[in-house]
């Protein structure tokens, strides 16, 4: 069979979640087609081996960004997953849904619908909380969320949760829920010590449907238009060039570097980006690639001065004693991604909620798990999660094989730079509260004589790393705004059964990791589609009581519809 009602391009966040919800109607036939292979390694389902698959040519497009000017030249790695699951079956497992007013400013940017009310049934709808259902949380979901062991295996835990509310920041119980403002445990996609991507969650139990056909290991160059109708899509593998049709529509799920990408590739772009890569011009769409969003990080790490920290864990047999824990039992420090603490603050009055994020970990050590330096240290990740810069992807060629030219503009609004500035200064502050003194010993990094404005600005530019969140490269929005690619019901506006749904179609990046809207974009996209009607959930959540005047507070009032 070469004709789908659905086909889905990107079996991702979104796309395994519209793959298995589209394919619930058995007189609908879905195609979903991959660039990689199965997610079916231990590699991949141990949630302590999370750097490695990242670091893996086999699952990751390894992309990178130009050289970028903000940061004095660096190009910065912009992973992206290369397998069934996506870049869910990569990434550090980090369940974060974003505040009620990130998902509040969808709709005021132009995307009509996308309100906080409106999603919060698709995130209930998509998870199984291991605490049970409540007003906020889903109880009987695809996706299991815990927190990895419960912060019962080290002290520092509670000890930077603490600080937090040490240095005058109110306590959250679950910042997925009515507050996400505050320090308390972090959730993870993690399900019985096992990583919960939306391959394992949505793809796994469904695979034998008849009518749901998965296609792995292909390429897709273009969408195939008849006129400004989406009509198929043209794909090569193993040396060939195939196409497959639809009667129905073509959904691009392929991620915020591929969808754009794609559609740039089928004519539908920026008449300069299409001319110079040497594509015909079908539909003049400049938003097309515009809007990239994307989270910056840096680490502020300390030495330990108690021998408990995960450094002590590094060795090649303590790892292997680690690993054969969990083959034998999926328990210990095998089944957590290991940030089981964080925050979330404001960085200056005048803001609703909040715009930095921490992930604190009870170790020092790189994003590839090495050690950065010998002996005990903990290090929190953080950045400020509302940037104002804006970049862009532009196709270079027609040819799908060639990486397209990807440039975010990192730090070029003034107030990034502030943010940044504000975040060292408090995120030192917090570090050095009394909860952490037991263990807190000389501050590695950025060191106490990065103090001043111009010193913050010389150490972030040299050694902030992306959180691998690019994103909003293919926005919705109001049909008087002429960069909204998409109208609120994720289609293409200029083509005719063509729609776009995953991280590409937010207008704004939500403060937090992106795993978890993205598949909330996917349960509530599914919907639209379908045309059934659509839920909602008006639960109040938390607003701080003086946020126009102070940059924090532990008292804070119910805001109906944030």
């Amino acid at each position: 069979m070469n004709e789908f009602d659905y086909i889905i391009v990107g079996a991702g966040s979104a796309g395994c979640v519209l793959a298995a919800r589209l394919s619930e109607d058995p007189a609908v036939s879905v195609a979903l087609l991959e660039a990689g292979g199965s997610d079916n390694s231990l590699l991949i389902r141990m949630p302590t081996a999370l750097s490695i698959p990242m670091n893996m040519p086999k699952y990751n497009w390894g992309f990178e960004s130009e050289p970028e000017e903000g940061l004095d030249g660096r190009r910065l790695d912009c992973p992206r997953g290369k397998v069934i699951g996506g870049s869910s079956s990569i990434n550090g497992m980090a369940f974060v849904r974003g505040h009620a007013c990130d998902i509040d400013e969808w709709e005021e940017s132009g995307a009509e619908g996308w309100n906080y009310a409106n999603c919060l049934p698709y995130y209930k709808r998509m998870e199984s909380w291991y605490h049970g259902p409540n007003r906020y949380r889903g109880g009987d979901g695809p996706v299991g969320v815990n927190a990895g062991n419960d912060m019962r295996l080290n002290p520092l835990y509670q000890a930077f949760i603490d600080a937090g509310q040490d240095a005058g920041y109110p306590f959250t119980a679950d910042f997925n829920g009515y507050q996400q403002e505050g320090f308390g445990q972090k959730h993870m996609s993690i399900c019985r010590g096992r990583r919960a991507s939306a391959s394992r969650s949505y793809l796994d139990p469904i695979k034998g449907r008849a009518n749901l056909k998965i296609i792995p290991r292909v390429t897709v160059d273009q969408v195939i238009m008849d006129g400004q109708r989406a009509i198929g899509v043209r794909y090569r593998t193993a040396g060939r060039q195939l196409k497959i049709f639809t009667r129905g529509e073509v959904i691009l799920s392929a991620g915020s570097i591929g969808s754009p990408s794609i559609l740039q590739r089928s004519g539908i772009g920026p008449a300069l980006i299409l001319n110079n890569a040497g594509v015909p011009v079908r539909i003049d769409s400049p938003g097309v690639g515009a809007n990239l969003q994307d989270h910056l990080e840096v680490y502020f790490q300390y030495e330990c001065t108690q021998p408990v920290s995960l450094n002590r864990e590094l060795s090649w047999w303590r790892k292997g004693l680690i690993g054969a824990r969990w083959v034998a039992t999926h328990e210990g420090l095998g089944a957590t991604n290991h940030f089981e603490s964080c925050g979330f603050i404001r960085t200056r009055a005048g803001l609703k909620s909040p715009n930095v994020q921490y992930h604190f970990l009870p170790g020092a050590m790189r994003y590839d798990g090495r050690a950065a330096f010998a002996g005990d240290g903990f290090q929190v990740h953080v950045g400020p999660n509302k940037p104002q810069s804006r970049g862009r992807i532009a196709i270079r060629s027609d040819n799908p094989f060639e990486a397209p030219s990807i440039r975010f503009n990192y730090l070029q609004h003034p107030q990034d730079r502030q943010d940044w500035r504000d975040c060292i200064r408090l995120t030192r502050e917090i570090l050095q509260q009394p909860s952490l003194a037991p263990f807190r010993g000389n501050e590695i990094q950025p060191g106490f004589d990065v103090e001043s404005d111009e010193a913050i600005d010389r150490w972030v530019k040299a050694n902030v790393e992306s959180a691998y969140h690019p994103s909003c490269s293919v926005k919705m929005g109001s049909d008087d705004d002429p960069m909204a690619v998409l109208d609120g019901q994720c289609r293409v506006r200029g083509a005719e059964g063509l729609r776009v749904v995953d991280s590409s179609i937010f207008p704004t990046i939500t403060n937090g990791n992106l795993n978890a809207p993205s598949m909330m974009v996917g349960e509530r996209a599914a919907d639209l589609i379908r045309g059934q009607s659509l839920l909602a959930n008006d639960a109040p959540v938390w607003e701080p009581d003086d946020w126009e005047t102070a940059q924090r507070t532990t008292s804070g009032h119910d805001r109906q519809g944030a």
